[in-house]
């Protein structure tokens, strides 16, 4: 589905992300990166992946055809954006070099992905959408790298934003089709959400991740499973949002917190 262009023709902020769910998907990763593992280089980096994500709209209006109304002012916010982009990946260079930056390389063709769907106007995809917030995902392996950190606790880092992420996707697309009547097949949403709490639990059998998780693991399960249940509200978007919003706060703190006296 094509955006609606922005009204505001010389606001950057008129070019912001409408979806409110991206928002969490994106900044949730980068917050638990840079509070678990953070450095000058990470925080460098975090700027230029948010920065990135703020880019895509301005990107769509610009290449728009010219009689667009907007396209001079998208062009103007594609350049303050992809400046930002710029002088923070020059700067993680110049902090760190280019070895601990190797988890965006399992980042890249999911962002790949994620740029051709929205490319074919199909940006709200499942496919589109899971592989989005995977790559973003696994940015705080790539936060974690740049702290310091071993190859194996900066997956686990990232195995957890991607038990997260992914399910959330499922899970909510889910509940928005049935709640219009549209039909959702809970078994893929299910299967996801529980196949994310075994991951979890598998992390933490082995020591790389708190024992927080597990917890924080089971409470997304049990949201997941009432969202696709028969027993689900009728809550609208924005509701649901919020109750994600608040859920993926928790997470980030109660992380942060097990993390300060955990060593993996």
């Amino acid at each position: 589905m094509h955006e609606p262009a922005p009204s505001a023709l010389s606001a950057p902020a008129a070019f912001l992300p409408k979806e409110h769910g991206s928002w969490s998907l994106v900044l949730e990763p980068l917050a638990l990166g840079l509070l678990v593992a953070p450095s000058f280089a990470g925080g460098a980096l975090a700027t230029a992946a948010f920065a990135g994500f703020l880019a895509r709209r301005p990107l769509k209006a610009a290449l728009a055809p010219a009689a667009t109304p907007p396209r001079d002012a998208a062009r103007r916010t594609v350049l303050m954006f992809s400046s930002l982009v710029l002088a923070g990946f020059l700067e993680t260079l110049g902090f760190a070099g280019w070895a601990p930056l190797w988890p965006l390389v399992l980042a890249a063709p999911l962002g790949a992905l994620f740029a051709w769907f929205d490319a074919q106007g199909d940006s709200r995809a499942a496919a589109a959408e899971v592989a989005g917030s995977a790559a973003f995902a696994l940015v705080p392996a790539a936060l974690a790298t740049l702290a310091g950190w071993t190859p194996a606790s900066a997956l686990a880092l990232a195995g957890l934003a991607l038990a997260r992420s992914v399910p959330t996707v499922l899970i909510v697309r889910t509940y928005l089709r049935t709640r219009k009547g549209l039909s959702a097949g809970a078994f893929p949403a299910l299967a996801a959400v529980t196949l994310a709490l075994v991951f979890i639990g598998a992390l933490s059998h082995w020591q790389l991740v708190p024992p927080v998780a597990i917890v924080l693991g089971v409470l997304l399960w049990a949201r997941g499973c009432w969202l696709v249940s028969a027993f689900r509200p009728t809550w609208s978007a924005r509701r649901v949002g919020l109750l994600e919003a608040g859920l993926g706060t928790i997470q980030v703190g109660a992380l942060a917190a097990a993390y300060t006296g955990f060593h993996p």
